[in-house]
């Protein structure tokens, strides 16, 4: 007996209220619109509301991507929640989750991998659900960004911002659904994208809480090169395990960090932007988040169609990387 077809069965999402626009970042550090437009696509970004956690963001488009499938919380039997901003270091946000959603059934745990987060909890679950361990799963990536932002720092505080989006998995029709996989770290990079307070290495302290060790720190034009040289050799090397070549992209989904990072993987994979889901231009970098919450917008949109190859791609923080080639 071979293993089963997996595909993505619902999808939802959910960004709070709150918006942060260029304008309003005008004020608090010294940058202006245009400049940030140039270098990053970004006009506005999300905040969460003071008494919202990524756990309440994750449930709402939990809820909604359940729904899309057709589902209830007591069929899910598997919660993977993606985020480098949990509610607490522990429980883990999708046991709140799993509360939150009444999922009795469903064994929960977070998967840390930063903006690859998402890619690889679908590598994850969807595995599980070949194997024939679990029959549905709710694979969330969700985060609270704003609260690891400093925002003194206009290297950083205008990319980032706060969303969930979130997909359901089961079994598929023979042929469709993921046909593969590509997943990436390189540990020595480490450095150049982390928040290092708070950990067993530098424990919270009123030290570490001066020296803003809570607070994202990345080494931006490194970060940079690196993104531009794998986002487009992962989408490439996805599409090669596949048995497929970049002309038979329909849709690419990558993570939105840059306009000029999705630029140069558009560039590379030769394909037009009418075939490329951006919309960083209104939420920033979500990290884990990004990626689920494109993918979403492009199914509410239908930007595609049954049958449709989908290539979803993103990078980040470890570091790390991931790709997937889907049958839609």
């Amino acid at each position: 007996m071979g293993t089963q077809s997996v595909g993505i069965i619902g999808t939802g999402k959910y960004v709070p209220e709150r918006v942060l626009t260029n304008a309003e970042l005008e004020q608090m550090v010294e940058t202006n619109d245009e400049w940030i437009v140039t270098r990053t696509g970004i006009r506005e970004r999300r905040m969460a509301a003071p008494e919202q956690a990524t756990s309440d963001l994750a449930l709402l488009a939990s809820q909604e991507a359940i729904r899309a499938a057709g589902l209830t919380a007591e069929d899910i039997d598997l919660i993977v929640v993606a985020t480098i901003t949990p509610d607490m270091f522990f429980p883990s946000t999708a046991c709140l989750l799993q509360d939150k959603l009444g999922a009795s059934k469903a064994a929960a745990f977070d998967l840390s991998a930063a903006c690859s987060g998402f890619i690889y909890g679908l590598a994850t679950a969807s595995s599980m659900i070949a194997t024939g361990m679990y029959k549905h799963a709710l694979v969330v990536g969700a985060e609270c960004l704003s609260r690891i932002t400093d925002y003194t720092d206009r290297n950083t505080c205008i990319l980032f911002g706060d969303g969930a989006g979130a997909v359901v998995l089961g079994q598929v029709a023979e042929g469709r659904g993921f046909k593969s996989f590509e997943l990436g770290a390189d540990g020595s990079g480490g450095e150049l994208l982390k928040v290092s307070g708070g950990g067993s290495r530098m424990p919270s302290s009123s030290d570490t809480v001066e020296g803003k060790h809570h607070y994202i720190h990345m080494a931006g034009n490194d970060v940079f090169k690196f993104a531009v040289r794998i986002m487009g050799g992962a989408a490439e090397d996805a599409l090669r395990k596949a048995g497929m070549d970049k002309s038979d992209i329909d849709l690419l989904v990558p993570h939105q960090a840059n306009i000029r990072i999705i630029n140069s993987a558009m560039n590379r994979l030769e394909m037009p932007e009418d075939k490329c889901m951006i919309n960083l231009d209104k939420y920033g970098n979500m990290s884990a988040a990004s990626i689920p919450v494109a993918l979403a917008e492009a199914a509410e949109q239908g930007r595609m169609a049954e049958g449709d190859t989908v290539v979803l791609v993103g990078f980040g923080g470890g570091l790390t990387w991931g790709a997937t080639v889907l049958n839609w």
